[in-house]
């Protein structure tokens, strides 16, 4: 399975919510997560992480193989403290379009081949995302995209004005709210969209997934890390349910006028009144 990871404006937290999802995935799978923000990757420097492997050797190596090996992706990870699989993304932004170029293009990507596999889950963080990111490619052969935004005034205005385009991207779009603002429900109503969940402040839980040492403090025991839990087994449910004839699923599609459009998928969290992750 492929899991996009997007968000249509500012910094919302997408490698926070990307890198919980990979930290807290149900059962016995270990999933990659690989940084292919066309602005540049995050964790290279979170965690004092070695530029090699990562997602230029990736690109290289795919350059020079065609790409076809369905283990390519998982011989240029490297560790996170806890075991989780990443391809670190450059700091750059021009060494990351280059490899994006590589990486995106053709019929299939050695992201799409690796998330192929039985029992293998990669989860894209493909960071902010416009109709000319070169990580359109990506999103767009993802079997879920996640399409994060903060309920403030700025975000919200962003994803109204691009929430029809971007809800073609994918046959399953889900919509994950992060942190303080306008109650979920409301915002729901006003965007006539399903909101998948909404992620609660949780500053300890974020410092630690972002690479600070935190006593006391495990992923899996955070606020944070239990809504990852949740999110994960959503997404998991949402990408084995069938859609035909190019239709949305019934829970992710627009609410038709007057229905309501708060959803609540299988496992979903609760609506929350003023939580957020704050990522750096």
């Amino acid at each position: 399975m492929l899991i996009a990871v997007c968000s249509l404006k500012g910094a919302p937290g997408v490698t926070t919510l990307a890198t919980a999802l990979g930290a807290r995935w149900p059962g016995q799978e270990s999933p990659i997560v690989v940084e292919v923000d066309p602005a540049g990757g995050d964790l290279m420097a979170r965690f004092r992480l070695r530029d090699t492997p990562g997602l230029v050797s990736l690109a290289a190596a795919t350059r020079r193989r065609g790409g076809t090996e369905p283990n390519l992706v998982a011989q240029h990870t490297q560790l996170l403290p806890g075991g989780l699989r990443v391809v670190l993304g450059p700091v750059g932004a021009e060494q990351a379009r280059a490899a994006l170029g590589v990486l995106a293009s053709g019929p299939s990507s050695p992201l799409r081949r690796a998330a192929d596999q039985p029992g293998s889950t990669v989860i894209a963080d493909c960071g902010r995302v416009d109709p000319d990111s070169p990580v359109l490619a990506i999103i767009r052969s993802a079997d879920v995209m996640l399409l994060v935004a903060r309920p403030h005034d700025d975000e919200l205005a962003h994803v109204a004005l691009k929430l029809q385009t971007a809800q073609q991207w994918s046959r399953r779009p889900c919509f994950v709210l992060v942190g303080d603002g306008y109650p979920t429900a409301e915002v729901s109503q006003t965007l006539r969209i399903p909101v998948m969940a909404r992620v609660p402040r949780d500053i300890k839980g974020a410092a630690a997934l972002c690479g600070q040492s935190i006593s006391g403090r495990a992923p899996s025991r955070s606020a944070l890390g239990r809504a990852a839990a949740k999110i994960a087994l959503n997404v998991h449910v949402t990408s084995q349910q069938p859609i035909h004839n190019g239709t949305y699923a019934s829970h992710l599609r627009p609410a038709r006028p007057g229905e309501v459009a708060l959803s609540v998928a299988p496992q979903s969290l609760a609506p929350s009144s003023g939580n957020g992750v704050v990522a750096p």
